[in-house]
């Protein structure tokens, strides 16, 4: 069940549950915490599992004034702070997976393991590193709910969608263009230039073999800066693997999370 922490200004939904040491897990530029439906029961009988809706997504409630990736990391941290917890695993997907950095190399006495998923280095833009799909889901996610057909196509592998079609109207239920949705487009291309270098905590990296919107090698590539880094391909995976893949997923992050 949720609950509303007066957070930062902000009425922060978030949702606690499981057994065992604490996991963060923040979403991508679309989502919410309901992103992690599938794969949270993979992950609640290991760690008491913490999902929120960031700034201008799901339930929560801000000012209406455009985040920064700063300002979602220190989010994050006072969420933590918040909960009782000083330090955590965090597990970040696509943009969340951006936020994790943020956070690591802003508070990093407060992060134990990093698992970053299908995302891309800070602060390399995606608009430089994949410029024609960025420049085509810009677009796409401008005519939201009506361009949520072919929005999927980009997340989902053409396999996946024909054994599950309901997964073509995976964006319909986002709400039509507005002020807060330019908000958070404007959050989604904040490129704050901050040292993932820095970032000293064991860390995992899972790419999906058939990512168009960050592709493998991007994901990869954050081993270049992050000193002490594991890398996992999925097969047949496309960007969401919690949705696609979540008991994979899982077993990758808890076998991790896990070691001494």
């Amino acid at each position: 069940m949720a609950e509303v922490i007066e957070l930062r200004g902000t009425q922060t939904y978030c949702e606690v549950a499981g057994h065992g040491p604490p996991l963060l897990m923040l979403h991508g530029a679309e989502g919410s915490r309901r992103q992690f439906t599938a794969i949270r029961p993979e992950l609640e009988p290991h760690f008491t599992v913490i999902t929120y809706d960031q700034r201008d997504c799901g339930d929560t409630a801000n000012p209406e004034t455009p985040a920064t990736l700063v300002t979602l990391a220190d989010d994050a941290k006072a969420l933590l702070e918040a909960l009782g917890y000083p330090t955590a695993h965090v597990f970040g997907t696509s943009f969340g997976g951006r936020v994790a950095q943020a956070l690591t190399a802003r508070h990093a006495a407060a992060v134990r393991r990093l698992v970053l998923a299908s995302t891309w280095p800070l602060p390399l833009s995606l608009a430089t590193a994949n410029a024609e799909v960025a420049h085509v889901l810009g677009q796409l996610r401008s005519q939201l709910p009506a361009s949520a057909e072919l929005l999927a196509e980009y997340f989902y592998p053409p396999d996946y969608l024909a054994a599950h079609p309901a997964a073509r109207r995976h964006f319909a239920s986002a709400p039509a263009r507005s002020d807060r949705s330019d908000r958070r487009r404007e959050t989604v291309t904040d490129n704050s230039d901050l040292n993932i270098a820095r970032i000293g905590q064991p860390t995992l990296l899972i790419a999906g073999a058939m990512d168009r919107i960050v592709p493998p090698e991007l994901t990869l590539a954050l081993a270049e800066s992050i000193s002490d880094t594991q890398a996992i391909v999925l097969p047949g995976v496309g960007h969401l693997g919690v949705t696609q893949a979540p008991a994979a997923v899982a077993r990758h992050v808890v076998d991790f999370l896990s070691r001494d």
